[in-house]
């Protein structure tokens, strides 16, 4: 489980195809590479892929995590290449802080940033989900973009709104989003959770 709060910015250093449907990540990161336990999950930019070796490469630290066919066909994973950046979040441990939301790095679909409105102090995203997947957005709510947990604005159709603060530009991927980038958006698991339990009832 995560917060969506990110620790860090990675980088794709190396992409292998181990087997038909199968890569191997190689992702460069400021963490010690002798906390990071093999079999340990690690979300990147939203995505818990599961840590399979661990070292350094050159003068950097880095991980190793396998993206099986499901996860490159559902998520962004698919186009991720050698320079590419992930927002990084370790798993929670019992007695952390949860500071964002409860995020299962569980991608759902992907959304598209239709809209960037740069203010004097944040900047508005809007963004077009899926049509299946805009009864679980509601304003005030929480959404996981690429791993980030954010508080949705507003809500009109399949479009929503998202404000980001300057320490969420600073230290996420997100400051140098533009229009028609996509983005892993898991949506909050109340609510999708909810709508079952509103679909069995029926």
């Amino acid at each position: 489980m995560f917060t969506g709060i990110v620790s860090d910015l990675g980088e794709i250093l190396e992409v292998e195809q181990k087997a038909e449907g199968l890569r191997r990540l190689n992702i460069a990161c400021s963490y010690d590479p002798d906390t990071i336990d093999i079999g340990a999950s690690i979300a990147c930019s939203g995505i818990c892929l599961t840590v399979v070796g661990r070292g350094r490469t050159g003068n950097r630290s880095s991980f190793e995590a396998d993206a099986a066919a499901e996860t490159l066909r559902m998520t962004t994973a698919g186009t991720w290449a050698v320079g590419t950046t992930l927002n990084l979040e370790r798993s929670l441990h019992l007695g952390d802080e949860l500071g964002g939301h409860i995020v299962s790095g569980h991608v759902d679909g992907i959304a598209e940033l239709i809209e960037r409105e740069d203010l004097p102090d944040m900047a508005k995203l809007t963004l077009r989900v899926p049509p299946e997947l805009s009864r679980f957005i509601a304003q005030k709510g929480s959404v996981a973009l690429d791993g980030v947990s954010l508080t949705v604005n507003e809500v009109s159709g399949d479009t929503f709104s998202a404000l980001l603060i300057p320490h969420t530009l600073k230290v996420t991927t997100f400051s140098s989003l533009q229009r028609g980038a996509r983005l892993n958006i898991e949506v909050d698991m109340m609510a999708r959770y909810a709508a079952r339990l509103l679909e069995t009832a029926r």
